[in-house]
């Protein structure tokens, strides 16, 4: 009797430590996967924010032509 519970806490043992170690890949797995989108939605918000930059710029110097041309045509 005393094999067989030392054979089944032994089986048991392995069993949790394959499930941890599993668990551990995965999370692992995870993690990686979470870095992984961070850094292209951080690539995606750099990408959007010079678009945007570059459109104001774009709108700021449409403005300044206006205001040049409008002060031409007043003197």
């Amino acid at each position: 009797m005393k094999k067989v519970v030392l054979v089944f806490i032994v089986a048991v043992s392995c069993f949790l430590y394959s499930c941890r170690e599993s668990t551990q890949e995965k999370t692992e797995e995870a993690v990686e996967a979470i870095g992984e989108d961070i850094e292209e939605n951080t690539r995606e918000a750099g990408r959007k924010l010079k678009e945007g930059a570059e459109k104001i710029d774009n709108k700021v110097e449409e403005e300044l032509q206006e205001l040049e041309r409008h002060e031409n045509e007043v003197e």
